[in-house]
């Protein structure tokens, strides 16, 4: 059997399972041989093949399906808070896209935006997971050669379609971070290293919006307003894993979150302009008030 054919019903079953929630091995047939007729394709099979793809999907994929027992039915093994999860489904589903673009190319328009790095991310983690020292030449927006460095790898993150890797230096044992896009020649050392037993990236970034992480001493707790309109984007996406409806109206969105003040975070609400208000705290609406009248100025210089 062709590997393409394989593909096309490991996708066929996936997707059975992912609208229906659970379905018996007979309901999964009838499923396929519909598909069959509708793609060309034979991709009826017997239950011995049906398990052997279910362990072949949760091994390719990491999409795991299993028997309930008390359904008597197939499901997708799916935590709603586990992230992972979220973003290997997510993941599947532009996999399938990008598999169709060729026949869609007036209708699928990708993004064209630089790379991201994703190319070291296999060596990083391995070099993560063997606590392995690597070396590599870093650009950064402030110098104009790039710049070797050696560090000890501890956990990678992803930011706004960007990865960047947090590790600690071998000269002055800082926990810095840098930008997976700017780095070239990565090299991975033989030499072990041992890892930070107190640090945790998760609890560092706990309430940060980006990537860096201040020197303030705790984080502040905030409240924004957003008109309707935008307030559906913010409920469906939000801001911050912090963020807590206080009201929601037909007039308005209220909401809380608890960050530092980062510039991230600021540039964040700045590209929301007049549709946002914040009602607390008075140092975060100075801070935008301080931009906006900056940038008042220099338009002003400009005429």
């Amino acid at each position: 059997m062709s590997l393409s054919k394989i593909i096309i019903r490991h996708n066929a079953i996936i997707n059975k399972l992912r609208r229906q929630k659970q379905a018996t091995f007979a309901e999964i047939c009838d499923y396929l041989k519909r598909e069959s007729d509708i793609r060309g394709e034979d991709l009826c099979i017997s239950k011995r093949t049906f398990i052997r793809d279910i362990d072949q999907i949760g091994e390719v994929y990491g999409i795991y399906i299993k028997y309930d027992f008390s359904l008597c039915a197939y499901r997708i093994e799916e935590d709603l808070s586990d992230d992972l999860q979220k973003r290997r489904l997510e993941a599947f589903d532009i996999f399938n896209a990008l598999k169709i673009k060729e026949r869609q190319e007036k209708h699928i328009l990708l993004d064209t935006r630089q790379s991201t790095g994703t190319a070291q991310l296999y060596d990083l983690l391995h070099a993560i997971n063997k606590h392995l020292q690597v070396s590599f030449s870093y650009q950064t927006f402030y110098h104009e050669n790039a710049i070797e460095r050696t560090v000890k790898p501890l956990a990678i993150k992803e930011f706004k379609y960007r990865w960047y890797l947090f590790a600690q230096s071998t000269t002055d044992e800082k926990v810095k971070c840098y930008g997976l896009d700017r780095m070239s020649n990565l090299q991975i050392s033989n030499t072990n290293f041992v890892p930070l037993t107190n640090y945790n990236l998760s609890e560092e970034l706990k309430y940060c919006f980006g990537i860096v992480s201040p020197n303030a001493e705790k984080p502040s707790d905030i409240v924004l307003s957003f008109n309707p309109f935008n307030g559906l984007y913010i409920k469906t996406l939000p801001l911050h894993h912090t963020q807590q409806i206080l009201l929601d109206t037909a007039d308005e969105l209220r909401i809380s979150l608890k960050l530092y003040l980062t510039d991230d975070f600021i540039m964040e609400l700045l590209s929301y302009g007049d549709k946002v208000k914040v009602l607390q705290p008075e140092e975060l609406a100075n801070k935008l008030r301080t931009t906006y009248e900056n940038a008042l100025c220099s338009l002003r210089k400009l005429k």
